[in-house]
């Protein structure tokens, strides 16, 4: 690993690899296959069903790689462009992975301290290890004002309204079960000062969020919408705590 530039990793690699294996079977097989195969008296043609899939999975991979190499980094903006910042905020970063929302609210802070929280999933982002955030953190010049721990979003070791804003992308829809994604969020506003805010983004279930951020007393933003150039398209989430 280069000390001398951060590195976020790249998001879902399972899924980039998968899509990328998919599209080079796809294209071997247009020239392995015959143009068409009978199956009883009827003759079918597969190669304009293996072109598509290839040429589909090519895009796919692609628009998800160039998302972790160059969008995350437009949309990490936009998404913390929602919030106010005075400096001296108490921040915490659900789902951390390399550190991208965690050390880019870091920067926003004069007084203020960032948490990230993370259980480390290397299926969800390459190479994800505490120790490359940290390295980052060191890297980006920010390491005296980000504490990186571990922790479950569903029960997150922090007392009752601990921090000023919470941040969050692409971590809640990675809980496999409904009820783990409401726990998530609940814990989310239980820890979130009165006059607090949250901010998160995600690719799926943001309706279910909004409404158990609505049931614990937040208040959501007309800020929320969605943020074009990623791929998915991402729904931003913004909620304040009364």
């Amino acid at each position: 690993m280069q000390r001398d530039k951060a590195n976020y990793g790249v998001d879902a690699p399972t899924v980039v690899r998968n899509l990328f294996v998919v599209a080079v079977v796809g294209f071997v097989l247009l020239f392995v296959l015959p143009p068409r195969i009978l199956v009883g008296p009827v003759a079918l043609g597969l190669r304009p069903t293996f072109l598509g899939l290839a040429i589909g999975c090519t895009i796919g991979g692609g628009l998800m790689l160039f998302y972790s190499k160059f969008m995350k980094f437009r949309h990490r903006d936009r998404l913390l462009a929602l919030v106010n910042w005075r400096g001296d905020e108490q921040v915490l970063d659900v789902g951390t992975g390399a550190g991208l929302l965690l050390i880019g609210a870091a920067k926003k802070l004069t007084t203020g301290k960032t948490t990230g929280i993370d259980l480390w999933s290397k299926v969800d982002l390459s190479a994800n290890a505490r120790e490359r955030t940290l390295l980052n953190a060191e890297i980006e010049g920010v390491k005296n004002k980000v504490e990186v721990v571990d922790g479950d979003a569903t029960q997150m070791q922090f007392a009752d309204g601990m921090f000023d804003v919470v941040v969050s992308n692409l971590v809640i829809h990675n809980i496999p079960s409904r009820a783990g994604r409401d726990k998530a969020c609940r814990e989310i506003a239980r820890v979130l000062k009165p006059g607090g805010v949250v901010v998160i983004s995600d690719l799926a279930h943001t309706r279910d969020y909004k409404r158990e951020f609505a049931n614990a007393g937040l208040k959501i933003s007309p800020e929320t919408l969605w943020s074009w150039g990623t791929f998915p398209p991402l729904r931003m989430i913004k909620a304040e705590k009364r």
